[in-house]
C-alpha cells in the first residue's frame, strides 16, 4: 500500500511540475513575446539547458542515496582541463581527430577518478558524503588551480567545438547527448535490480545491509556515476566555450541542488524520479532565461535560486511533519478501538 502511495505520489509530482513549467513558459512568453519565443533563444536554450540537466542528473543520484556531491562541478572543471591540455598540445594540433579522441578518453577517466575517490572515501570508509565532497571540492578546485594558474586554456581544433555548437539535422548534439543520458538514467535508476538499491539505501541503509546488498558497493556505483555525468557536462561546457578554466560551471552547484530538490526528489535519499529532476530542470531553465532577458540581475536570479530552495525545503519538512502526526492520529485512534 505504501508504495503503491509512492507511485501515485510521484506521477501527480511530475504533472504538477508539468503544469507549473507551462504556466512559466507562457507568462515568460507574455512578457517577452518577441525576444523569449523567438527561434533563436528557444535554440539558445537547447544548447545551454543539456550541460546543467546532465550535472544536476549526477547530483540526483547521489541524493537518492542520502548523500550529495558538492565537489560536481569541480571535479568537472578539472576534467575539462586536462582535456583542454591534450586539445591545445601540438599533437592534437597536427592530429585533431586523433587529438579528439584521447581528449574524451581522457576527460571520462579523470571524470571517473573524481567519482571512484568520492565512492571510496564514502562507502568504503564511511565518511560522511557532505564532508568527503566537500573536501574533494577543495581537492580538485586546487588541483586545477595550479595547473591552469588561474587562467584558461584555449586553442582547441575546430572538430571539438562541434561538440557544444554544432547541430545534427537540426538538432543541437548538446541535447542529443542530453536526451541519451536521460534515458541511460532513467533506465539505470527507474528499471534496473541497482537502481533498487539505490532506492533501498536512500530508505533505510542499514536494513539494506542487511538484506544481503552490498551497500558499499551501490555507493560506490552512485559516485563513480555521478563523476561521469560531470565529465560529460564538462565536455559541452569546455567545447561550447572552446576553453577551460576552474570556475566554469561552478554556478551550476546550487542550481543543481535546487532542481533536484524541486523535481520531488528527497533530499533525506530513497524517494524521487528522473522524469521530476527532467522537468525541474527545465522549470529553472525558463526562470533564468526569461529573467536574463527581462533584464534582471544575475545576482538576483542567484538569489532568486536561493530561496526558491529555501522554500522548498520548507514546505517539504512542513508537510512531513504533518503527515507523520496524521500517521501518528491514525494509529492511535486505530489502537483504542
Amino acid at each position: 500500500m505504501n508504495y503503491i502511495k509512492k507511485i501515485q505520489s510521484k506521477h501527480s509530482n511530475e504533472f504538477t511540475l508539468t503544469i507549473i513549467f507551462i504556466g512559466i513558459f507562457i507568462l515568460m512568453g507574455a512578457l517577452s513575446p518577441d525576444k523569449f519565443l523567438s527561434i533563436n533563444n528557444i535554440k539558445t536554450m537547447a544548447f545551454q539547458m543539456p550541460e546543467f540537466g546532465i550535472m544536476a542528473i549526477g547530483m540526483m543520484i547521489t541524493i537518492l542515496t542520502g548523500g550529495i556531491n558538492l565537489s560536481i562541478t569541480n571535479g568537472a572543471a578539472l576534467s575539462a582541463i586536462v582535456t583542454a591540455f591534450i586539445l591545445s598540445s601540438d599533437f592534437s594540433e597536427t592530429n585533431p581527430i586523433m587529438g579528439v579522441v584521447l581528449a574524451l578518453i581522457a576527460c571520462i577517466i579523470v571524470a571517473s577518478l573524481t567519482g571512484i575517490i568520492n565512492g571510496t572515501v564514502i562507502a568504503y570508509i564511511g565518511v560522511a558524503p557532505m564532508l568527503v565532497t566537500l573536501g574533494t571540492k577543495t581537492l580538485f578546485e586546487g588541483i586545477g588551480l595550479n595547473f591552469t594558474k588561474g587562467g584558461a586554456i584555449s586553442g582547441f581544433p575546430d572538430i571539438y567545438s562541434e561538440i557544444g555548437n554544432g547541430d545534427l539535422l537540426g538538432i543541437p548534439i548538446p541535447l542529443i547527448l542530453y536526451i541519451v543520458v536521460i534515458v541511460i538514467s532513467y533506465l539505470l535508476i527507474e528499471r534496473s535490480a541497482w537502481g533498487t538499491e539505490v532506492f533501498m539505501v536512500g530508505c533505510n541503509e542499514t536494513a539494506t545491509r542487511f538484506s544481503g546488498i552490498n551497500t558499499k558497493k551501490t555507493l560506490m556505483k552512485v559516485y563513480l556515476f555521478s563523476g561521469i555525468m560531470s565529465g560529460i557536462a564538462s565536455l559541452i561546457i569546455s567545447s561550447r566555450y572552446n576553453s577551460a578554466k576552474t570556475d566554469y560551471g561552478s554556478s551550476y552547484l546550487m542550481q543543481s541542488i535546487t532542481a533536484v530538490v524541486l523535481g520531488g526528489t528527497s533530499i533525506s535519499g530513497g524517494h524521487g524520479s528522473v522524469v521530476g529532476t527532467i522537468v525541474a530542470i527545465a522549470i529553472m531553465q525558463v526562470i533564468s532565461t526569461g529573467l536574463n532577458i527581462l533584464g534582471v540581475n544575475r545576482y538576483i536570479v542567484d538569489i532568486i535560486t536561493g530561496g526558491i530552495l529555501i522554500v522548498i525545503l520548507a514546505i517539504r519538512f512542513i508537510s512531513k511533519e504533518m503527515a507523520d502526526k496524521k500517521m501518528i492520529k491514525l494509529r492511535s485512534a486505530s489502537s483504542v478501538k
